[in-house]
């Protein structure tokens, strides 16, 4: 028996921003749906099972700490998050993943999830999960384009395959770019090495990317990175939590020091609403047994707010006020 798209979150009374869960997605009506993809394409058995599987729903977990009520005045947006209109935000639960199927299956079933929340109408907001699961959503994004992508990370993720993977955590932007609805590809936060190999950077400057060190937007400004970013354009964001500083997501598998603050990261978005169409987001790559004080899951919802308030406010969705 084939298994479903999605299935809900590991514990059913739990949902992100109270939202209504909601397992058919053929017929579904929303604003905004919130996606879990738990499993990426693993390099090793060991790695199937990593800790990051258990990232959407820690995030989901705290939401009573991320909003403590819909109604409540959110400084972040300027008022309550939803602006006091009839927005229609649901969770569609997780992909979930079979290791009986052959390689891929949840892929598969990822990228016709994102596509029917597209169908609908609504934003995918999706929580990883590795770094991997953004490449069936790119896939899904293919009647949406031409997409610039928006990649914020510590790692430009430009690997062409790992032990024979080519779909995994370390090669996401580099499947983009081989996709011919995904356009201007802008790499901000990266430091350190970045993971990358002299092939990889050089396939990216080759590609055309545009990649731009965390410490070029310290020094420069979050505006001086938006005003090199097309206006008008249908954008998609994917967030590596290890790009911003892990000050600020601490439970991430390879913290290094230097990168984005939650305020950076912040105005960015809403940067991004205000300059054209942001098609969705993903946040990934959330160890949540390393957190401290559940503060990255915490950051990963307050990214989400921001997305959410700020694009109900630049009339995105047709959700009149109540």
């Amino acid at each position: 028996m084939s298994l479903p798209l999605t299935v809900p979150p590991s514990t059913v009374d739990e949902s992100f921003l109270y939202a209504a869960l909601i397992s058919d997605l053929d017929s579904l009506e929303a604003h905004v749906a919130v996606l879990g993809i738990p499993y990426g394409s693993a390099y090793t058995s060991a790695a199937i099972a990593n800790d990051q599987i258990n990232a959407p729903d820690s995030v989901r977990r705290i939401t009573n700490r991320i909003c403590r009520a819909l109604n409540h005045y959110d400084y972040d947006v300027g008022g309550p998050i939803y602006d006091n209109r009839a927005l229609k935000v649901v969770d569609v639960g997780n992909v979930p993943y079979d290791i009986h199927e052959h390689r891929g299956g949840h892929y598969a079933r990822a990228e016709a999830a994102v596509r029917k929340i597209l169908a609908a109408g609504a934003m995918p907001v999706t929580l990883g999960g590795d770094h991997g699961i953004p490449i069936p959503i790119f896939r899904a994004l293919s009647d949406e384009g031409p997409i610039t992508l928006i990649q914020i990370d510590a790692h430009i993720d430009w690997r062409l395959e790992v032990n024979g993977v080519t779909d995994g955590l370390s090669s996401p932007i580099r499947r983009a770019a081989e996709m011919d609805h995904i356009g201007d590809i802008f790499q901000i936060g990266i430091r350190a090495q970045g993971s990358a190999r002299t092939e990889e950077a050089e396939a990216a400057l080759a590609y055309g990317s545009n990649i731009i060190p965390a410490f070029e937007v310290h020094d420069g400004g979050v505006q001086a990175v938006l005003d090199r970013i097309p206006d008008g354009g249908n954008y998609y964001i994917t967030i590596d939590a290890d790009g911003l500083d892990p000050s600020v997501m601490p439970a991430v598998e390879g913290p290094a020091p230097g990168g984005l603050t939650f305020h950076q990261v912040r105005t960015m978005i809403h940067g991004l609403v205000k300059k054209g169409r942001v098609k969705g987001l993903d946040i990934v790559e959330i160890t949540p047994a390393a957190d401290l004080n559940q503060i990255t899951s915490i950051t990963a919802g307050r990214i989400i707010v921001n997305l959410i308030g700020a694009a109900v406010r630049a009339d995105y969705f047709d959700a009149p006020h109540i």
